[in-house]
């Protein structure tokens, strides 16, 4: 006799490896609706080159090996390493040295559409002193990398790299999707089953406990994988979803995203017999936004890094679009970004016909409640700046080359 729990673990296997925003190249697809995460990125360009100031250069003979962890499969993570290798380029010439050969992966889990993500990178050329320029120019037929590419597939919640092998860590937009939903939540005898809803947001206190729990266990599996990975004088910098509100079922931004139009698709198809309600509520979104100090209770309890920096960032809307006075379109651009995300997931839950009828329904009602969401849906995010602590290991600077 089978328990509920070995059945939740047989799942949460199941999700690690189906897990990752949609893949290809269509109007839903993730490579196509990751224009805000872009504009995110590039508006915490100034707190990236602070972090990569604070690396320790290694003699360069050596290669300089950067990794963007949860890469996905669209141009950001191309733009991002192409900054990271240019400016660690430029800090080894203002030194008065060659800048070494560089090598950079690009890690994310097994079912990442890596085929996708390779063909958008350019052919390798050594780095030939010019600055990064935008992203289009760094995808442009003429433009060459500067790097050699690799990619990692694993879980960032485990060892992916050899002992003191990487200098600097990347992760956007990443550490905020669970290795697993906790097990409570989907257990019917529990206190913390989430019935009725298919996000923490809203639920109660024993259930966002237990998301909580799971996005530190999950966030200290990083932080011990990373200190052993790193080499000495290394960086890292991490930004992930995160909240303003002390209260962990106000997800924020994230909370409007999967906790209120999404949420009501969902009641919509089982108020109309399309899918039963124990169906809905075996469906969660494995996502935890956490809190400044939910971040910062594991980094020292971790031990292993300095924090150089560790605040809330105001990213703003995930809505990219080019007529805000039109509800179609900001409607479809909320089905899009929602879907791109986590429509891997509801497809696998209730198969793709019933996904596709679900994101409509998003989507209708998205467009009817477009200037609402215009105005109120902002995400804010937990930006960190971590440096490996000097007695992890002992330092090697330009001083030994």
């Amino acid at each position: 006799m089978s328990h509920k729990g070995e059945n939740v673990m047989v799942s949460n296997m199941k999700l690690e490896k189906m897990l990752c925003m949609k893949g290809g190249k269509d109007q839903t697809s993730y490579a196509n609706n990751s224009q805000a995460q872009a504009q995110h990125a590039k508006s915490m360009l100034h707190l990236l080159r602070e972090a990569l100031d604070r690396v320790e250069l290694g003699p360069p003979s050596t290669p300089f090996v950067v990794v963007d962890l949860g890469c996905s499969c669209g141009s950001n993570t191309i733009y991002i390493v192409d900054v990271m290798v240019n400016h660690m380029a430029k800090r080894y010439e203002a030194s008065g040295y060659e800048p070494p050969e560089f090598s950079a992966f690009f890690s994310d889990l097994p079912s990442n559409d890596f085929n996708t993500l390779f063909q958008l990178l350019p052919n390798y050329y050594p780095y030939d002193g010019e600055g990064g320029g935008s992203m289009e120019e760094c995808l442009a037929a003429d433009k060459h990398r500067s790097y050699f590419a690799a990619g990692v597939p694993g879980s960032f919640y485990r060892r992916l790299f050899p002992a003191r092998s990487i200098d600097v860590f990347h992760s956007a937009f990443s550490l905020h999707w669970l290795s697993q939903i906790p097990e409570s939540i989907l257990d019917k005898r529990s206190k913390g089953y989430n019935k009725g809803r298919i996000f923490i947001h809203g639920s109660n206190e024993i259930i966002s406990n237990a998301y909580k729990k799971q996005f530190q266990t999950d966030l200290a599996g990083f932080l011990r994988a990373r200190a052993v990975e790193m080499k000495r004088g290394g960086s890292m910098f991490l930004v992930c979803l995160g909240r303003t509100s002390m209260d962990p079922t106000d997800q924020g931004g994230a909370g409007l995203l999967f906790g209120t139009h999404f949420q009501d698709a969902w009641n919509e198809l089982v108020q109309e017999g399309l899918i039963t309600s124990e169906k809905r509520d075996s469906f969660n979104i494995p996502v935890y936004a956490p809190s400044l100090q939910d971040f910062r209770e594991v980094v020292e309890a971790n031990g292993s890094f300095a924090i150089n920096k560790l605040e809330v960032f105001r990213g703003g809307s995930p809505l990219v679009v080019s007529h805000p006075d039109d509800p179609t379109e900001v409607g479809q651009a909320f089905a899009n970004s929602c879907r791109s995300v986590c429509g891997v997931l509801v497809d696998a839950h209730i198969g793709d016909k019933l996904g596709d009828e679900l994101f409509l329904r998003v989507e209708n009602r998205a467009t009817n409640h477009a200037n609402e969401l215009l105005e109120q849906l902002q995400f804010f995010h937990i930006v960190a700046s971590l440096s490996l602590c000097s007695n992890q290991t002992s330092m090697t600077t330009l001083k030994n080359i």
